[in-house]
């Protein structure tokens, strides 16, 4: 399974307010990096990928950018845990690839739990992309690192 996690592009500074964070509209800076990653993942996704997305409208309009159809997921919010995602995305039985658009701290936490096999601190820089794929071989690592891009690499 390939799980590709993709964090939201620049959206400002956050807020104190719960409710009026989940407002915030991506930067004009976000905006085009955003549209630069999504050339970039519509030529590398397959087809039948599922889209996964926060509710957060900086998530929405980074998900918008790639044009196209994703789920709302109440459940990768932010402040999400990363089981949350996981059990979102049905690592690792999905038979399809999932995409993720969401937050920091939780998608360096997801990245850390596959990778290092608990969860850590790692940064997931705005509008990157992680590209994850679980593996089933004897004796080799069961997820590996297939590609980490950010916005200002393309």
């Amino acid at each position: 399974m390939d799980l590709i996690l993709w964090r939201h592009a620049d959206a400002g500074n956050p807020l104190d307010d719960a409710v009026l964070d989940l407002q915030r509209p991506l930067s004009p800076k976000g905006a085009r990096h955003a549209a630069r990653i999504a050339e970039w993942l519509q030529r590398a996704l397959p087809e039948r990928t599922r889209v996964l997305v926060s509710p957060a409208l900086r998530c929405q309009q980074t998900a918008k950018a790639l044009g196209r159809k994703f789920r709302t997921v109440e459940a990768i919010a932010p402040d999400a845990g990363p089981a949350a995602v996981l059990a979102a995305a049905r690592w690792p039985e999905s038979s399809e690839p999932v995409l993720v658009v969401g937050h920091q701290p939780t998608l360096g936490l997801v990245a850390s739990l596959l990778l290092a096999g608990t969860p850590q601190p790692w940064s997931v820089k705005k509008g990157a992309v992680w590209w994850l794929r679980s593996r089933d071989r004897e004796g080799g690592a069961p997820v590996v690192l297939h590609a980490v891009l950010g916005p200002d690499g393309l």
